[in-house]
């Protein structure tokens, strides 16, 4: 049986009080950052290849089942408004039956098998995924508040790395600036504002002023780019 799969550490939990089962989901939802942090150097040999082949011009595939699939959809979908990369760069792919395996939905992609590096983040050791992949990271949270429901302390741990890989990636492709996400979409706003802000730091200005600049340029990037480069010229 695999971890995921264990019995609850807790039973009778149609007889616990609301109160009661909030502070234990909280209590087992405490230990998935620890689990995640012992694994911190595995993250990380996989975040640095990803890094290095999305410098190259590479994509990013997050591919799942259920839960994970979901997972990898919503950070995948996340990049472009947060960061600015282009549609396609970052893609999840949802895995499901027999007509919706890992191959035919690369098919569509161009994908090419050459040269392609893999990596997976599961929550139970031994599993032939992590056999197979090149950067394996094997995250146990040990069994689930309620038995087999992988979309609670497997889930978060899933969610919290691949938080962290595509951070540190965009990160270090320069989509972000000190601390600021510079090329974020201006969709909405918030993030105008958020956006205005920015530039009224960086470039010492007033708020009409920076909001004037951010709207004409499009993002904070190319409006902190256009005064800079000016006051050189």
């Amino acid at each position: 049986m695999s971890i995921t799969e264990s019995p609850s550490r807790y039973s009778g939990l149609e007889n616990m009080s609301i109160r009661e089962l909030l502070v234990n989901m909280n209590n087992e939802d405490k230990t998935v950052p620890l689990a995640v942090e012992k694994v911190i150097p595995a993250i990380e040999r996989l975040t640095t290849e990803i890094a290095a082949k999305m410098s190259a011009g590479g994509r990013l595939f997050y591919i799942g089942a259920g839960t994970s699939g979901r997972i990898g959809i919503l950070d995948a979908s996340e990049i472009p408004p947060t960061y600015g990369m282009p549609q396609g760069r970052v893609i999840g792919l949802i895995a499901g039956g027999d007509t919706a395996g890992p191959t035919q939905l690369l098919a569509g992609y161009g994908f090419q098998a050459n040269g392609v590096t893999t990596g997976c983040i599961v929550c139970n050791t031994g599993s032939e995924v992590a056999k197979h992949a090149q950067f394996p990271i094997e995250v146990v949270v040990g069994p689930e508040f309620v038995t087999g429901s992988t979309r609670m302390k497997s889930g978060t741990a899933q969610k919290l790395i691949l938080n962290m890989i595509s951070t540190a990636t965009m990160i270090k492709l320069g989509r972000v600036k000190g601390n600021k996400m510079v090329d974020m979409q201006l969709s909405n706003v918030k993030l105008v504002n958020r956006g205005t802000r920015m530039v009224m730091e960086e470039l010492g200005i007033p708020q009409d002023e920076a909001e004037r600049l951010l709207k004409q340029f499009g993002s904070v990037r190319k409006a902190v780019e256009s005064r800079k480069g000016h006051a050189r010229n």
